[in-house]
């Protein structure tokens, strides 16, 4: 009763169950064999199961459905397990993911966990164990609420993902909308464009300088208020920073 990895290796269907989970489960597997093996042991223990081929598939889903917990595939043609854990991570996604891979150095297990993953699960491996870490991963407590960030009169909500002004929303783009959640964590610090670079857009290779100079002026025109100073201040050679004293 060993799930493996496809194209021919050995892995057996799973006993039924009388478990009744009644959770919801996004499986992400490319390989269609073990992706309905997995699928067919879930269901019988009472999981709720959806399944998709690839990570594109998956961000797609994930952007307006609900799931309690995730199964994720590290190699996948196109997006990753790696990059899905990552854009999910900083889009302030707090859904369990367990990661399954036939990569188990310790450098691997490091990689998986630190871009986001909450449990790995090495192939091939007993069906009973799948099931196992997702419970164990469901009884886990709800992550505590993040408290409410604030400059000024402007506030950040991270469990809505979402700024406001004395209580109305204002709307930004995702990029700059992450770029003013890092400005509120780190008040005072003043950040260069290649600082920023590595900490905002850090899985964007095609960023540049420019790129961060748009994103603050965008920034400024949701934030800033007409004939008063910017709350992001510029200093040639240190950068830029926020400031919430005005």
């Amino acid at each position: 009763m060993v799930i493996q990895s496809a194209s021919g290796k050995m892995y057996s269907r799973f006993p039924n169950e009388t478990e009744q989970e009644m959770a919801k489960v996004l499986l992400v597997e490319d390989d269609d064999e073990l992706s309905e093996v997995l699928k067919h042991t879930l269901v019988s223990r009472g999981f709720t199961v959806q399944s998709v081929k690839d990570g594109n598939s998956a961000m797609d889903l994930l952007k307006v459905n609900h799931y309690d917990v995730i199964v994720l595939d590290w190699m996948m043609p196109g997006l990753s397990g790696i990059d899905v854990c990552k854009r999910l991570r900083s889009s302030g996604n707090k859904c369990p993911i367990l990661m399954l891979t036939a990569r188990t150095t310790d450098d691997d297990i490091e990689e998986g966990l630190d871009a986001g993953a909450d449990d790995y699960l090495a192939k091939p491996f007993e069906n009973k164990v799948l099931a196992a870490r997702l419970r164990a991963l469901l009884r886990r407590p709800p992550v505590c609420a993040e408290p409410v960030l604030t400059a000024g009169n402007i506030s950040w909500d991270p469990a809505r993902n979402a700024a406001f002004r004395d209580g109305k929303e204002l709307y930004m783009r995702p990029m700059v909308a992450k770029l003013f959640e890092f400005f509120l964590r780190h008040p005072a610090q003043f950040f260069t464009a290649d600082a920023l670079l590595e900490r905002v857009w850090h899985d964007e290779s095609l960023a540049t300088h420019e790129t961060v100079r748009a994103h603050v002026k965008l920034l400024r025109k949701v934030i800033d208020l007409p004939g008063q100073p910017s709350l992001i201040e510029t200093e040639r050679n240190r950068g830029y920073r926020l400031t919430t004293s005005k």
